[in-house]
């Protein structure tokens, strides 16, 4: 294996699992929803938001656990 080959990321396989890069992308765009308005939210409507961004991180990582045909 030459040096090239060992440092030229494996694109194929990150592009495999479209859906766990769905759920991640879903995952970032809730993260960053939450950051901007945490400020603005009641401590209910904060609970709502942490509750449901834990339950899609869940998804992501059994998404993750699956491999490629999950």
């Amino acid at each position: 294996m030459t040096d090239t080959q060992t440092q030229t990321p494996d694109h194929t396989k990150r592009r495999s699992n479209f859906i766990l890069r769905a759920l991640i992308d879903e995952m970032l765009d809730q993260v960053r929803t939450l950051q901007r308005q945490t400020e603005r939210m009641s401590d209910e409507e904060r609970a709502v938001a942490e509750q449901a961004l834990d339950e899609l991180m869940a998804r992501v990582r059994r998404a993750a656990t699956k491999g490629p045909a999950a």
